[in-house]
Protein backbone atom coordinates (compact mmCIF):
# COMPACT_ATOMS: atom_id res chain seq x y z
CA UNK A 1 0.00 0.00 0.00
CA UNK A 2 1.65 3.11 -0.82
CA UNK A 3 2.46 5.52 1.74
CA UNK A 4 2.36 8.74 -0.35
CA UNK A 5 -0.93 9.88 0.28
CA UNK A 6 -0.40 9.88 4.18
CA UNK A 7 2.71 11.70 3.80
CA UNK A 8 1.10 14.50 1.57
CA UNK A 9 -1.86 14.62 4.84
CA UNK A 10 0.99 14.79 7.48
CA UNK A 11 2.67 17.60 5.36
CA UNK A 12 -0.90 19.37 5.21
CA UNK A 13 -1.53 18.84 8.56
CA UNK A 14 1.88 20.13 9.93
CA UNK A 15 2.06 23.58 8.17
CA UNK A 16 0.62 26.66 9.22
CA UNK A 17 -2.40 27.76 6.85
CA UNK A 18 -4.35 30.51 6.24
CA UNK A 19 -1.48 33.05 8.64
CA UNK A 20 -2.06 36.03 6.96
CA UNK A 21 -6.18 35.63 7.05
CA UNK A 22 -5.08 34.71 11.26
CA UNK A 23 -3.24 38.27 11.41
CA UNK A 24 -6.01 39.99 9.80
CA UNK A 25 -8.33 38.37 12.25
CA UNK A 26 -6.33 39.25 15.78
CA UNK A 27 -5.94 42.86 14.53
CA UNK A 28 -9.81 43.36 13.61
CA UNK A 29 -11.00 41.17 16.52
CA UNK A 30 -8.70 43.68 18.88
CA UNK A 31 -9.42 46.41 16.82
CA UNK A 32 -13.47 46.24 17.61
CA UNK A 33 -12.80 45.12 21.08
CA UNK A 34 -10.84 48.34 21.78
CA UNK A 35 -12.84 51.00 20.07
CA UNK A 36 -16.02 49.44 22.00
CA UNK A 37 -14.50 49.73 25.46
CA UNK A 38 -13.31 53.17 24.54
CA UNK A 39 -16.46 54.18 22.89
CA UNK A 40 -17.91 52.73 26.20
CA UNK A 41 -15.15 54.36 28.31
CA UNK A 42 -18.10 57.23 30.00
CA UNK A 43 -20.40 54.47 30.68
CA UNK A 44 -18.32 51.33 31.64
CA UNK A 45 -19.13 51.67 35.26
CA UNK A 46 -22.89 51.77 34.56
CA UNK A 47 -22.50 48.77 31.89
CA UNK A 48 -20.06 46.59 33.63
CA UNK A 49 -18.73 48.26 36.88
CA UNK A 50 -19.99 49.39 40.23
CA UNK A 51 -22.82 51.33 39.38
CA UNK A 52 -24.17 48.90 37.19
CA UNK A 53 -28.16 48.29 37.43
CA UNK A 54 -27.22 44.32 38.25
CA UNK A 55 -25.64 44.65 41.73
CA UNK A 56 -22.60 42.58 42.50
CA UNK A 57 -24.55 40.24 44.77
CA UNK A 58 -26.96 39.74 42.06
CA UNK A 59 -23.89 39.82 39.59
CA UNK A 60 -22.57 36.88 41.81
CA UNK A 61 -25.85 34.83 42.05
CA UNK A 62 -25.96 34.93 37.94
CA UNK A 63 -22.83 33.67 37.48
CA UNK A 64 -23.10 30.87 39.66
CA UNK A 65 -25.97 29.93 37.96
CA UNK A 66 -24.44 30.19 34.42
CA UNK A 67 -21.26 28.87 35.15
CA UNK A 68 -19.66 31.67 33.65
CA UNK A 69 -15.93 33.01 34.68
CA UNK A 70 -15.14 36.75 35.61
CA UNK A 71 -12.17 38.09 37.17
CA UNK A 72 -14.74 40.94 38.69
CA UNK A 73 -16.24 38.68 40.85
CA UNK A 74 -13.41 38.17 42.95
CA UNK A 75 -14.02 41.90 44.22
CA UNK A 76 -17.27 44.02 43.29
CA UNK A 77 -15.05 48.04 44.35
CA UNK A 78 -14.11 50.50 41.64
CA UNK A 79 -10.77 49.98 41.74
CA UNK A 80 -10.76 46.80 40.60
CA UNK A 81 -12.74 46.96 37.79
CA UNK A 82 -10.94 50.43 36.91
CA UNK A 83 -7.79 48.23 36.80
CA UNK A 84 -9.89 45.68 34.98
CA UNK A 85 -11.29 47.55 32.10
CA UNK A 86 -8.34 49.19 32.05
CA UNK A 87 -5.67 46.40 31.29
CA UNK A 88 -8.15 44.83 29.01
CA UNK A 89 -7.70 47.61 26.87
CA UNK A 90 -4.07 47.51 26.76
CA UNK A 91 -4.26 44.03 25.83
CA UNK A 92 -6.51 44.74 22.36
CA UNK A 93 -3.91 47.46 21.69
CA UNK A 94 -0.77 44.68 22.21
CA UNK A 95 -3.02 41.90 20.25
CA UNK A 96 -3.64 44.31 18.11
CA UNK A 97 -0.26 45.17 17.35
CA UNK A 98 1.02 41.76 17.82
CA UNK A 99 3.30 41.73 20.99
CA UNK A 100 3.97 39.01 23.01
CA UNK A 101 0.66 38.06 21.17
CA UNK A 102 1.46 33.87 23.51
CA UNK A 103 0.48 35.91 26.25
CA UNK A 104 -1.05 38.95 25.50
CA UNK A 105 -4.18 36.75 23.78
CA UNK A 106 -4.92 35.06 27.25
CA UNK A 107 -5.35 38.34 29.02
CA UNK A 108 -7.19 39.82 26.55
CA UNK A 109 -9.49 36.83 26.38
CA UNK A 110 -9.97 36.91 30.56
CA UNK A 111 -10.42 40.80 30.22
CA UNK A 112 -13.36 40.54 27.57
CA UNK A 113 -14.64 37.60 29.38
CA UNK A 114 -14.31 39.13 32.55
CA UNK A 115 -16.28 42.43 31.56
CA UNK A 116 -19.06 40.67 29.05
CA UNK A 117 -19.94 38.59 31.78
CA UNK A 118 -20.39 40.75 34.21
CA UNK A 119 -23.57 41.71 33.02
CA UNK A 120 -24.77 39.67 30.49
CA UNK A 121 -28.00 41.11 30.35
CA UNK A 122 -26.84 44.44 28.31
CA UNK A 123 -25.43 42.45 25.76
CA UNK A 124 -26.45 40.93 22.13
CA UNK A 125 -25.62 38.81 19.55
CA UNK A 126 -22.29 40.88 18.78
CA UNK A 127 -21.26 40.47 22.67
CA UNK A 128 -21.70 36.64 22.00
CA UNK A 129 -19.75 36.22 19.02
CA UNK A 130 -16.90 38.25 21.01
CA UNK A 131 -16.99 35.56 24.14
CA UNK A 132 -16.98 33.44 21.55
CA UNK A 133 -14.11 34.00 19.11
CA UNK A 134 -11.22 35.84 22.29
CA UNK A 135 -11.61 32.28 22.92
CA UNK A 136 -10.39 30.63 19.68
CA UNK A 137 -7.82 33.39 18.95
CA UNK A 138 -5.62 31.71 21.92
CA UNK A 139 -4.97 28.74 19.93
CA UNK A 140 -4.25 30.48 16.51
CA UNK A 141 -0.96 31.28 15.46
CA UNK A 142 -1.82 34.71 14.94
CA UNK A 143 1.18 36.67 14.71
CA UNK A 144 3.55 35.04 11.92
CA UNK A 145 3.16 37.91 10.11
CA UNK A 146 1.94 41.37 10.53
CA UNK A 147 3.29 41.69 14.06
CA UNK A 148 5.38 43.02 16.08
CA UNK A 149 6.36 39.33 17.24
CA UNK A 150 7.05 38.09 13.44
CA UNK A 151 9.42 41.49 13.00
CA UNK A 152 11.31 40.59 16.40
CA UNK A 153 11.91 37.21 14.79
CA UNK A 154 13.10 38.38 11.47
CA UNK A 155 15.63 40.63 13.50
CA UNK A 156 16.72 37.47 15.76
CA UNK A 157 17.35 35.40 12.49
CA UNK A 158 19.23 38.32 11.00
CA UNK A 159 21.80 38.41 13.58
CA UNK A 160 21.93 35.02 14.53
CA UNK A 161 20.50 35.63 18.07
CA UNK A 162 16.89 33.53 17.95
CA UNK A 163 17.92 30.97 20.30
CA UNK A 164 19.28 33.51 23.67
CA UNK A 165 17.68 34.69 26.46
CA UNK A 166 14.74 36.64 26.36
CA UNK A 167 14.57 38.87 29.28
CA UNK A 168 11.12 40.51 28.38
CA UNK A 169 9.06 37.38 27.72
CA UNK A 170 10.62 35.45 31.06
CA UNK A 171 10.03 38.69 32.69
CA UNK A 172 6.23 38.23 31.50
CA UNK A 173 5.61 34.77 31.95
CA UNK A 174 7.02 35.09 35.96
CA UNK A 175 4.21 38.01 36.48
CA UNK A 176 1.72 35.81 34.85
CA UNK A 177 2.72 33.01 37.21
CA UNK A 178 2.64 35.12 40.28
CA UNK A 179 -1.28 36.45 39.43
CA UNK A 180 -2.06 33.09 38.92
CA UNK A 181 -1.08 31.88 42.08
CA UNK A 182 -2.36 34.69 43.84
CA UNK A 183 -6.00 34.20 42.04
CA UNK A 184 -6.32 30.66 42.01
CA UNK A 185 -3.61 29.15 44.40
CA UNK A 186 -1.63 25.45 44.41
CA UNK A 187 -3.26 23.08 43.97
CA UNK A 188 -5.03 23.88 40.81
CA UNK A 189 -8.50 23.98 40.93
CA UNK A 190 -11.14 22.99 37.47
CA UNK A 191 -12.47 25.14 35.16
CA UNK A 192 -11.25 27.85 34.14
CA UNK A 193 -8.06 28.21 36.53
CA UNK A 194 -6.90 24.69 35.49
CA UNK A 195 -7.27 26.12 31.66
CA UNK A 196 -5.48 28.97 32.34
CA UNK A 197 -2.75 27.49 34.55
CA UNK A 198 -2.23 24.62 31.69
CA UNK A 199 -1.92 27.78 28.88
CA UNK A 200 1.00 29.02 31.26
CA UNK A 201 3.07 25.99 31.98
CA UNK A 202 2.70 25.38 27.79
CA UNK A 203 4.49 28.60 27.12
CA UNK A 204 7.39 27.64 30.07
CA UNK A 205 7.49 24.43 27.83
CA UNK A 206 7.91 26.21 25.00
CA UNK A 207 10.20 28.54 26.34
CA UNK A 208 12.61 25.96 27.64
CA UNK A 209 12.36 23.65 24.32
CA UNK A 210 13.40 26.30 22.29
CA UNK A 211 16.31 27.83 23.96
CA UNK A 212 17.89 23.80 25.41
CA UNK A 213 16.91 22.69 22.54
CA UNK A 214 16.76 24.62 19.24
CA UNK A 215 17.25 21.61 17.09
CA UNK A 216 15.93 18.86 18.57
CA UNK A 217 12.94 16.46 17.43
CA UNK A 218 10.95 17.48 20.30
CA UNK A 219 11.53 20.66 18.76
CA UNK A 220 10.12 20.01 16.02
CA UNK A 221 7.07 17.79 17.97
CA UNK A 222 6.00 21.29 19.65
CA UNK A 223 6.02 22.99 16.59
CA UNK A 224 3.65 20.64 14.44
CA UNK A 225 1.50 20.40 17.89
CA UNK A 226 1.05 24.47 17.33
CA UNK A 227 0.63 23.72 14.20
CA UNK A 228 -2.11 21.31 14.03
CA UNK A 229 -3.67 23.56 17.05
CA UNK A 230 -3.37 26.64 14.79
CA UNK A 231 -5.40 24.60 12.17
CA UNK A 232 -7.95 23.84 14.05
CA UNK A 233 -8.62 26.15 15.76
CA UNK A 234 -9.08 28.33 12.17
CA UNK A 235 -11.33 25.51 10.91
CA UNK A 236 -13.72 26.03 14.24
CA UNK A 237 -13.57 29.81 13.74
CA UNK A 238 -14.93 29.12 9.80
CA UNK A 239 -17.28 25.98 11.08
CA UNK A 240 -18.72 28.94 13.84
CA UNK A 241 -19.10 31.64 11.36
CA UNK A 242 -21.27 29.21 9.13
CA UNK A 243 -23.60 28.48 11.73
CA UNK A 244 -24.23 31.30 12.86
CA UNK A 245 -25.00 32.57 8.81
CA UNK A 246 -27.15 29.51 8.64
CA UNK A 247 -28.74 29.48 12.17
CA UNK A 248 -29.91 32.98 11.20
CA UNK A 249 -30.78 32.51 7.68
CA UNK A 250 -32.74 29.12 8.67
CA UNK A 251 -34.48 31.17 11.50
CA UNK A 252 -35.12 34.14 9.24
CA UNK A 253 -37.13 32.14 6.58
CA UNK A 254 -39.51 30.78 9.39
CA UNK A 255 -40.52 34.50 9.94
CA UNK A 256 -43.98 35.69 8.20
CA UNK A 257 -42.28 39.22 7.48
CA UNK A 258 -39.15 37.62 6.05
CA UNK A 259 -41.36 35.12 3.85
CA UNK A 260 -43.66 38.30 3.00
CA UNK A 261 -40.36 40.38 2.00
CA UNK A 262 -41.12 43.52 4.68
CA UNK A 263 -39.09 42.81 7.55
CA UNK A 264 -37.01 45.16 6.91
CA UNK A 265 -39.43 47.62 6.32
CA UNK A 266 -40.36 47.40 10.04
CA UNK A 267 -36.70 47.63 11.09
CA UNK A 268 -36.16 50.91 9.24
CA UNK A 269 -39.45 52.56 11.41
CA UNK A 270 -38.30 51.08 14.73
CA UNK A 271 -36.41 54.30 16.54
CA UNK A 272 -33.50 52.74 18.01
CA UNK A 273 -32.85 51.54 14.83
CA UNK A 274 -33.16 54.73 13.10
CA UNK A 275 -29.65 56.45 13.60
CA UNK A 276 -30.15 58.28 10.07
CA UNK A 277 -34.48 59.05 9.95
CA UNK A 278 -33.86 60.72 6.65
CA UNK A 279 -31.78 57.85 5.17
CA UNK A 280 -34.26 55.38 6.65
CA UNK A 281 -37.33 57.29 5.53
CA UNK A 282 -35.80 57.30 1.84
CA UNK A 283 -34.68 53.58 1.72
CA UNK A 284 -38.13 52.41 3.04
CA UNK A 285 -39.86 54.22 0.68
CA UNK A 286 -38.87 52.26 -1.87
CA UNK A 287 -40.80 49.09 -1.57
CA UNK A 288 -38.71 47.15 -4.41
CA UNK A 289 -35.56 47.53 -2.85
CA UNK A 290 -36.78 47.08 0.53
CA UNK A 291 -37.84 43.73 -1.05
CA UNK A 292 -34.74 43.05 -3.01
CA UNK A 293 -32.64 43.11 0.35
CA UNK A 294 -34.88 41.43 2.81
CA UNK A 295 -34.68 38.08 0.17
CA UNK A 296 -30.80 38.89 -0.53
CA UNK A 297 -30.30 39.03 3.18
CA UNK A 298 -32.02 35.62 3.93
CA UNK A 299 -30.76 33.85 0.93
CA UNK A 300 -27.18 35.15 1.33
CA UNK A 301 -26.99 33.66 4.67
CA UNK A 302 -28.59 30.57 3.66
CA UNK A 303 -26.25 29.77 0.55
CA UNK A 304 -23.23 30.99 2.41
CA UNK A 305 -22.02 27.94 3.51
CA UNK A 306 -23.21 25.94 0.63
CA UNK A 307 -20.60 28.38 -1.67
CA UNK A 308 -17.38 27.22 0.01
CA UNK A 309 -17.27 24.73 -1.89
CA UNK A 310 -16.27 27.09 -4.97
CA UNK A 311 -13.98 29.85 -5.13
CA UNK A 312 -15.22 32.18 -7.17
CA UNK A 313 -18.64 31.84 -6.17
CA UNK A 314 -17.57 31.91 -2.66
CA UNK A 315 -15.79 35.25 -3.09
CA UNK A 316 -18.72 36.89 -4.78
CA UNK A 317 -21.05 35.90 -2.05
CA UNK A 318 -18.16 37.19 0.58
CA UNK A 319 -18.19 40.52 -1.14
CA UNK A 320 -21.82 40.68 -0.59
CA UNK A 321 -22.04 39.69 3.13
CA UNK A 322 -19.14 42.72 3.65
CA UNK A 323 -21.38 44.85 1.76
CA UNK A 324 -24.26 44.40 3.80
CA UNK A 325 -22.83 44.07 7.38
CA UNK A 326 -21.43 47.68 6.10
CA UNK A 327 -25.02 48.79 5.23
CA UNK A 328 -26.40 47.06 8.43
CA UNK A 329 -23.57 49.61 10.56
CA UNK A 330 -24.95 52.27 8.81
CA UNK A 331 -28.84 52.05 8.45
CA UNK A 332 -29.72 50.50 11.39
CA UNK A 333 -26.82 51.78 13.80
CA UNK A 334 -25.30 48.55 15.03
CA UNK A 335 -21.54 48.96 13.99
CA UNK A 336 -20.13 46.88 16.21
CA UNK A 337 -22.08 43.64 15.30
CA UNK A 338 -21.58 44.29 11.84
CA UNK A 339 -17.98 45.16 12.02
CA UNK A 340 -17.18 41.67 14.42
CA UNK A 341 -18.75 39.89 11.73
CA UNK A 342 -17.02 41.04 8.94
CA UNK A 343 -13.70 40.64 10.69
CA UNK A 344 -14.91 36.76 10.77
CA UNK A 345 -16.07 36.93 7.14
CA UNK A 346 -12.00 38.05 6.85
CA UNK A 347 -11.20 34.46 7.78
CA UNK A 348 -12.40 33.24 3.75
CA UNK A 349 -10.63 35.96 1.82
CA UNK A 350 -8.52 34.38 -0.52
CA UNK A 351 -4.49 34.73 0.50
CA UNK A 352 -3.90 36.46 -3.09
CA UNK A 353 -6.51 39.29 -1.98
CA UNK A 354 -4.55 39.57 1.11
CA UNK A 355 -0.88 39.98 -0.17
CA UNK A 356 -1.90 42.16 -3.10
CA UNK A 357 -3.02 44.85 -0.29
CA UNK A 358 0.49 43.99 1.61
CA UNK A 359 2.09 45.15 -1.25
CA UNK A 360 -0.15 47.97 -1.75
CA UNK A 361 0.53 49.35 1.77
CA UNK A 362 3.76 48.78 1.82
CA UNK A 363 4.38 50.83 -1.41
CA UNK A 364 2.13 53.90 0.40
CA UNK A 365 4.65 53.48 3.42
CA UNK A 366 7.41 56.28 3.63
CA UNK A 367 10.94 54.32 3.24
CA UNK A 368 13.84 55.14 5.43
CA UNK A 369 16.63 57.24 3.46
CA UNK A 370 19.50 54.87 2.64
CA UNK A 371 23.11 55.46 4.24
CA UNK A 372 25.70 55.70 2.27
CA UNK A 373 29.33 54.78 4.01
CA UNK A 374 32.30 56.73 2.55
CA UNK A 375 35.45 54.88 3.09
CA UNK A 376 39.00 57.06 2.90
CA UNK A 377 41.89 55.58 2.15
CA UNK A 378 45.33 56.67 1.20
CA UNK A 379 45.39 54.78 -1.83
CA UNK A 380 43.25 55.27 -5.00
CA UNK A 381 40.04 53.46 -5.15
CA UNK A 382 39.45 51.09 -7.77
CA UNK A 383 36.98 52.02 -10.51
CA UNK A 384 34.14 50.08 -9.94
CA UNK A 385 31.22 49.70 -13.02
CA UNK A 386 28.04 52.27 -12.25
CA UNK A 387 25.85 49.04 -12.86
CA UNK A 388 27.71 46.98 -9.59
CA UNK A 389 27.87 50.15 -7.26
CA UNK A 390 23.70 49.92 -7.76
CA UNK A 391 23.21 46.07 -6.77
CA UNK A 392 25.71 46.44 -3.81
CA UNK A 393 23.66 48.98 -2.83
CA UNK A 394 20.61 47.43 -2.87
CA UNK A 395 21.47 44.16 -1.54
Amino acid sequence: MSTVPLQRLARFVRATRAPYQAALFRIGLAAVVAAFLLREWPHRRVLFGDRSPLSYDMALTLIEQEGTFTVLSWWGGQLWFEIVYTLTIVAALAVMVGWRTRTTTVLFMVGVMSLENRNTLVGDGGDNIIRIMVIYLVFTRCAQVWSLDARRARAARARGTESTADRTGIALWSVTGALLFWAFGLPVQGGWPLVLWLLWAVHGVWYVVNRRLPGHEVRSVLDDCAAMLHNAAMLVIAVQVCLIYSTAGWYKIQGLRWQEGSALHYALHLDYFTPWPWLSATVAANAVLVLALTYLTVAAQVAFPFTLGSRRVKNVLLAVMIAEHLGIAVLLGIPFLSLIMVVCDAVFLPTALLLALRTRLGRLAPRPPQRVTTVRCAEKAPQVPSGSLARSMTE
